[in-house]
């Protein structure tokens, strides 16, 4: 199966590398390979076009993932004219699109990213699905899906820790347990609003207010009214708008009605934008 869209405002390595997901690796023709779902995709951008190539056989499957219906090229035009600060990071990731994430993949991964830096997060997921989720199999090699909570909650507490989770392992297994056993519904967080669903996240195990956020931006959950703040965002919020000597100093808080005042109910995009230009220029 083959799909081609033009290349506006989609640029792989942007939206790959930008922090939202983990199941992607660079190939070196610079193109991307990656599992979501039950499907093995490449995408690749050739002669300013994008081309999917993969067992996915529904375009709308992909056009769902990779949000396709949404105007990227308003939302920059709204975006650009906040600051010059803004203008000059989207200009480096312009070709971010934020992805519509499966909700219970997206809470585990970033559960596991607590503390963690991005190529053990990446082997710690990769483990996980080896062990609990299912064989795909694509251009004569094997791939897994995700596990499914029920898969997972085989899982003990010691085999989460031989696949390398560290002290992540306990906070996994309870909440696999509390959404395998149905007594937490996620479903239910998308008829609620950011900060009802964002409560309900936080009394996970191993979920704080950033991947709390995290989770509520990068899942098909779509908040963008969320501004996940970690270190590089703590530093390129001082540097371009507070301008606290001890950038250790500068509270969330304080971020927060920045991002509020300055990017509304875009913040979570702009976040983003803020974030890879930041971590990568």
């Amino acid at each position: 199966m083959k799909f081609e869209i033009d290349a506006e405002n989609f640029e792989p390595k942007d939206v790959f590398e930008c922090g939202q997901c983990f199941r992607w690796n660079g190939e070196e023709n610079g193109s991307y390979t990656g599992v979501f779902h039950n499907y093995v995709l490449n995408v690749e951008k050739k002669n300013e076009k994008i081309i999917f190539t993969g067992n996915c056989d529904s375009f709308d499957i992909i056009e769902n993932y990779f949000d396709l219906k949404r105007d990227y090229k308003s939302i920059i035009k709204k975006l650009e004219v906040v600051d010059d600060n803004l203008r000059n990071s989207i200009s480096y990731g312009k070709g971010i699109r934020i992805l519509n994430q499966d909700l219970w993949e997206t809470l585990i991964s970033f559960i596991i990213s607590a503390n963690n830096n991005i190529p053990r997060i990446k082997g710690i997921i990769e483990r996980i699905s080896q062990a609990y989720g299912n064989k795909i199999e694509f251009n004569g090699k094997e791939y897994y899906s995700f596990p499914t909570p029920k898969q997972l909650s085989k899982a003990s507490v010691e085999d989460l820790r031989k696949l390398g989770l560290g002290f992540r392992d306990v906070r996994v297994y309870e909440t696999t347990h509390k959404i395998s056993s149905g007594e937490v519904k996620l479903e239910e967080l998308y008829k609620v609003s950011t900060n009802e669903a964002r409560e309900r996240l936080l009394e996970l195990s191993g979920v704080g207010p950033k991947v709390a956020d995290c989770i509520l931006l990068f899942s098909d959950l779509k908040r963008f009214d969320v501004f996940p703040i970690d270190v590089w965002v703590r530093r390129v919020m001082n540097e371009l708008y507070i301008h606290n000597p001890d950038e250790n100093k500068v509270s969330k808080k304080e971020i927060q009605k920045i991002a509020d005042e300055k990017f509304g109910a875009l913040q979570g995009i702009a976040q983003q934008y803020l974030f890879y230009w930041k971590r990568e220029a």
